[in-house]
């Protein structure tokens, strides 16, 4: 058994890798800013460290550990903490974005590509395990579920959303299983559908009435600029899914091929996530 930090371990995807170690049998820590408030699984190592303060993981990475998962929540990129995780481990799992399908001035590509840079320039065995948009970003839809209409752009945009757990048990093999030194894996749903049928089946899962309402781009780059406050990242996004209207967001195969299992669907993701919506 090997000694993992896990890094982002409160994350949508870090919870569920931190989990599954710890049921593997793997000694885990769980790098968390507030040991007092972490909730973690029985046997679960909390230590307290914070990606802003670089020096603060040395800690955290004393004492035998070899293999690191690596989420980096968007915070500005600091190379010290990739030399501090070169220094300590053999291996990194980097929780990344499916950077070959963004344009390279697109702001979720050029911050993931500068991480990814400094992983591969560090002498680490690394793997880069590269989402397609979660699943997970439907909930951005829960208040209007629950007022039975969702209004949003793009309702013919097909996506291959992928639920968390898949892109958290390709990150556990990679960091618990030889062979994948130097993988790419860009991890998506088993298929890709509307933006106008994903709202359909959250209405059926959940057995509720919901209508699907178009709304306009520019509408929509008013109200999502207002609520996630990055001009940039809503242009892009709205750019993206324009083109999914033309050309589907791709599928991959790699959940079957890492796990040698089919990946959840969007209505398996609903139904884990029904209360979220109620």
């Amino acid at each position: 058994m090997t000694k993992i930090l896990v890094i982002g371990a409160n994350g949508s995807v870090g919870r569920h890798v931190v989990a599954s170690l710890a049921g593997g049998g793997h000694e885990v820590r769980a790098l968390v800013r507030d040991t007092a408030k972490a909730s973690l699984p029985a046997g679960v190592e909390a230590v307290r460290g914070d990606l802003t303060d670089p020096e603060s993981l040395e800690p955290a990475l004393a004492d035998g550990v070899t293999a690191v998962y690596l989420m980096w929540p968007g915070l500005p990129v600091e190379p010290r903490v990739v030399e501090l995780i070169a220094r300590h481990a053999q291996r990194v799992v980097y929780l990344s974005a499916d950077v070959a399908d963004l344009a390279d001035d697109e702001p979720a590509a050029v911050f993931h590509q500068e991480i990814e840079r400094l992983i591969r320039r560090s002498g680490l065995e690394w793997t880069f395990v590269r989402a397609i948009d979660f699943a997970g970003n439907l909930l951005a839809w829960a208040d209007q579920v629950r007022e039975g209409v969702v209004r949003w752009p793009y309702g013919r945009a097909r996506r291959s959303l992928v639920h968390e757990r898949d892109i958290a048990d390709v990150a556990v093999r990679a960091l618990t299983e030889d062979g994948h030194a130097g993988g790419r894996y860009v991890v998506t749903g088993p298929e890709s559908l509307a933006h106008a049928d994903l709202a359909a089946i959250i209405g059926e899962e959940l057995d509720v009435e919901l209508r699907w309402e178009e709304l306009a781009p520019e509408a929509a780059r008013e109200q999502l600029t207002a609520a996630w406050g990055n001009a940039a990242f809503v242009d892009s996004r709205l750019r993206a899914w324009e083109s999914f209207t033309h050309e589907p967001e791709r599928v991959t195969d790699t959940v079957e091929r890492v796990l040698g299992r089919p990946p959840r669907d969007v209505r398996s993701w609903v139904r884990d996530h029904a209360a979220d919506f109620r």
